[in-house]
């Protein structure tokens, strides 16, 4: 038996979870998610916990247990305290801009970068413009989706990844990016 399958999931306070068919419905004050999980497994609601059982000890099976116990848990947190990811833009003179749903990224490029932002998915602005290694621009992606977070903040992150000379690009809070020395100049007679 799956050790993290086998872990009723807690109901919290102020979310709904409603079974229909193979699709499991989370509602709450952040919104309201749907997933559709596979025929190996089944999903039950028992009081205040929502239990997960597999049909048999197939390895496909073993495999989706612990799976959907965990994306089950995940939409729970998801609705009722939400996710968030915050990203640093690193270098001189580049910054950030949120209107509306556009969302965009000065980082170099000889023209801005702009992103649609998803439905579901609030970006915050905490400082827009960077002021090179010492200040750089903050943001926040925030949403009820974890899977939509992590997919929206990463492909922003791969617009203009950190480099190892000066450090410029983008960054997740807290990531710490390796430096290298560059080059060094010999002088005149060589080595």
């Amino acid at each position: 038996m799956s050790r993290i399958g086998k872990k009723p999931i807690p109901i919290a306070a102020g979310v709904k979870v409603n079974v229909a068919d193979r699709t499991v419905t989370v509602e709450g004050k952040l919104g309201k998610l749907s997933w559709t999980h596979r025929p190996e497994v089944s999903v039950k609601i028992e009081g205040q916990n929502v239990i997960v059982d597999r049909q048999d000890d197939e390895r496909m099976a073993k495999s989706l247990h612990g799976l959907t116990r965990s994306l089950i848990a995940n939409m729970i947190e998801g609705v009722s305290q939400g996710y968030s990811r915050s990203l640093e833009l690193y270098g001189v003179g580049f910054g950030v801009q949120l209107q509306g749903k556009k969302f965009t990224i000065n980082c170099g490029f000889s023209h801005p970068v702009v992103f649609d932002v998803p439905e579901g998915i609030t970006v915050e602005v905490t400082t827009p413009q960077a002021r090179g290694e010492s200040e750089p621009a903050r943001f926040t992606i925030k949403g009820p989706d974890k899977q939509a977070v992590g997919e929206f903040s990463s492909s922003i992150r791969r617009t203009r990844k950190p480099e190892p000379y000066k450090g410029k690009g983008i960054r997740f809070a807290g990531e710490y990016v390796r430096r290298k020395v560059g080059k060094a100049f010999a002088g005149a007679g060589g080595a």
